[in-house]
């Protein structure tokens, strides 16, 4: 059942049986039954056009996350006034492994749209985010994302470990990450840490802008403005 539901992801959000067979390694009549079951549960549901997506049920239970749950709620109103202030694409996301997951957005109407969903992947090398989370991770950590391949998406994806060291350097010397073109080729990301009671990087807020308009430097100071009240409001909540 976990190989069914790890099927699905930000890039496959609909799917057939038989791609859910093929991206399970299932056969097709274990998949039919597993998916089955599933549907029954709430955590599928099936759609007009036979295809399959994550259920209700499977949101009601990632809302009782211990981790998201309590950032999301400490972070969202400090989230709409940054949203607010800027115009653009808000996004707070945490390290899962060797990815980054966002666990809350604000989307805005732009001339390039880009993917950002509560739940989205991605890896850290690509996004703001990620950029930020792998800058204050621990060396072995680090060592694994510099050492395996990682995926290009556009020309300006860094994808050489040197530069991308020289890249973490830089944020860890200023706390502040700047992204251009490296998911989507026409926007800037801004991304900067929120640190934990313990003075610990626990999350990452970021800001994506239309790169012909932005102004990554104008972003900074209500992205430092906006982690320092986190940061605080989760001290107030432990």
């Amino acid at each position: 059942m976990l190989a069914v539901l790890g099927a699905f992801g930000p890039r496959h959000r609909l799917l057939s049986l038989s791609e859910i067979a093929r991206r399970a390694s299932l056969t097709l009549p274990t998949a039919h039954r597993l998916v089955h079951e599933l549907v029954d549960f709430g955590a599928l549901e099936r759609g007009p056009d036979g295809r399959y997506g994550v259920g209700l049920r499977l949101l009601e239970l990632s809302a009782l996350a211990p981790r998201g749950l309590q950032l999301r709620e400490a972070a969202f109103p400090y989230l709409r006034d940054l949203y607010n202030a800027t115009g653009g694409n808000v996004h707070l996301g945490v390290r899962d492994g060797v990815e980054v997951v966002y666990v809350e957005t604000m989307r805005v109407r732009t001339r390039h749209p880009i993917s950002s969903r509560v739940g989205d992947r991605w890896p850290m090398h690509a996004s703001g985010i990620g950029l930020v989370l792998l800058a204050y991770a621990e060396p072995d950590l680090q060592e694994e994302v510099l050492s395996a391949p990682m995926e290009r998406f556009t020309e300006r994806t860094v994808v050489d470990p040197a530069e991308l060291r020289r890249a973490l350097a830089r944020i860890r010397l200023t706390g502040i990450a700047v992204a251009h073109g490296q998911i989507t080729l026409l926007n800037v990301a801004v991304a900067v840490p929120v640190h934990d009671v313990a003075g610990r990087v626990t999350a990452a807020i970021s800001v994506v802008v239309d790169a012909e308009s932005a102004r990554p430097a104008q972003l900074v100071e209500p992205l430092l403005q906006v982690s320092r009240s986190i940061t605080r409001q989760l001290t107030l909540s432990a």
